[in-house]
C-alpha cells in the first residue's frame, strides 16, 4: 500500500472516529435524569443514601432514584396511580415519594 493510500487510509479512520463521538454526545446531551419513573432495581443510577448507582433502587417508581430519558419526556411518562389515587409523575428533581421504609 501507497503512502498516500495509507494517508487517505489513516485520515478516513480518524475522520468516522470524531463522527461517532460527536454522534454519541448529542445523543448524550438529548437525555435528562428523571427520578422517580423506574421500576425496582431498573435505575440508572442514585438511589439514596447507602446505595452505590445502577439498579440499587428497591421500591418501584422510588423517588430519589433517576433513569435516563429522551430530554422533554420526564414529566410525560405514564405511571399508575399511587395508592392513595393520586396522579404519579416523574420529576427533573429528586422526590420524597416511594421511598423504601
Amino acid at each position: 500500500m501507497s503512502n498516500v493510500m495509507k494517508s487517505v487510509a489513516i485520515a478516513g479512520a480518524v475522520a468516522a472516529a470524531m463522527t461517532a463521538q460527536s454522534t454519541t454526545t448529542a445523543e448524550a446531551a438529548a437525555k435528562e435524569k428523571c427520578y422517580g419513573v423506574s421500576l425496582a432495581g431498573e435505575n440508572d443510577c442514585a438511589a439514596g443514601p447507602g446505595t452505590t448507582c445502577a439498579g440499587t433502587s428497591t421500591v418501584d417508581y422510588q423517588g430519589n432514584a433517576w433513569t435516563l430519558v429522551d430530554a422533554g419526556t420526564c414529566e410525560e411518562i405514564d405511571l399508575p396511580q399511587m395508592a392513595d389515587g393520586t396522579e404519579r409523575k416523574g420529576s427533573l428533581e429528586e422526590l420524597d415519594r416511594d421511598l423504601p421504609a
